[in-house]
């Protein structure tokens, strides 16, 4: 989520508070070359300095408090409004980046069209890797690691090896979200490649993680099919009607039935293929339920 700027104190707030002492000498030209600090710290510094003068040192520690906390606040202003400039900037940097690799291929792209594509898959991926380039080069932290996790994504199909190492890379990142996706998208290429043993210990492992980025039942589903490419036929059915099963059971903070999943859906529909018998023994759909008791 993007921090929401805060307004800095603007000079004339400032302008206001010197107004309220207009019986307070201005500073000399020749003070001001002779003090060689921020603008701003001197005008607020001087006007407590002088105020302490006319209190004849009353006060003089309360009113430089005050003025400390005003210099604090205003800093932190301004450094929050410069932070969420700077987070609003990186992410639309980003998002000019997942246009790109989101664009259509279009082979033969109607004459005179404005609409951003690209002859093939290798063009707009690169073109992607390369924008996406930019924003790990010019941006930190979060913004790096999602900059870099697409670059790992999208070289599976300009270097498959080299799209590989990164996301073996990425699988040990600090950032949780970044650690899972990469190792997602390493099981789907390990599927893709006809290896089967490591895809499946992957998702295995997606599955115990069960985190909001990549459900068990997504991971489950996955492996699923892994088992059935591999002929586990049965433990390929055990994975979807556990899904299917939880799916139909699964009730809402207010006791009614929660909504279904689209894997608990894709699961439901290959188990009736699969195991048309094991699909018959799933407890029925809360609808069908409340058909019956009618």
């Amino acid at each position: 989520m993007l921090l929401s700027p805060r307004t800095p104190f603007k000079e004339r707030s400032l302008q206001g508070i010197l107004a309220r002492g207009k019986d307070v000498a201005k500073y000399t030209k020749k003070r001001a070359r002779e003090l060689k600090h921020d603008k701003f710290r001197d005008t607020t510094m001087g006007l407590f300095d002088r105020l302490g003068d006319r209190l004849e040192g009353k006060g003089r520690t309360i009113l430089y408090a005050i003025a400390a906390v005003i210099v604090l606040a205003t800093l932190a202003g301004l450094w929050s409004w410069r932070s969420a400039r700077k987070t609003e900037e990186a992410r639309q940097a980003l998002g000019r980046a997942i246009e790109i690799a989101s664009a259509p291929v279009t082979p033969s792209p109607s004459p005179g069209s404005t609409t951003l594509s690209f002859p093939n898959e290798k063009d707009r991926a690169q073109k992607a890797i390369d924008e996406f380039q930019k924003v790990a080069d010019k941006y930190s932290g979060t913004t790096r690691e999602n900059a870099q996790y697409f670059i790992a994504a999208l070289m599976l199909t300009v270097d498959h090896d080299k799209g590989i190492s990164q996301l073996e890379a990425l699988t040990r990142s600090s950032d949780q979200e970044i650690s899972t996706l990469a190792k997602f998208a390493l099981a789907q290429a390990r599927e893709a490649d006809g290896q089967m043993d490591a895809a499946a210990t992957l998702y295995s492992d997606l599955a115990k993680l069960n985190n909001a980025f990549v459900p068990a039942e997504t991971a489950n589903l996955r492996l699923a099919s892994v088992y059935e490419k591999q002929g586990k036929k049965k433990e390929a059915a055990d994975l979807l009607f556990t899904i299917a099963q939880a799916s139909r059971q699964a009730k809402d903070q207010d006791g009614k039935p929660a909504p279904q999943t689209g894997a608990a859906r894709e699961a439901i529909e290959k188990l009736q293929k699969i195991d048309p018998d094991r699909y018959a023994q799933l407890p029925l759909e809360p609808a069908a339920e409340n058909n019956l008791a009618l």
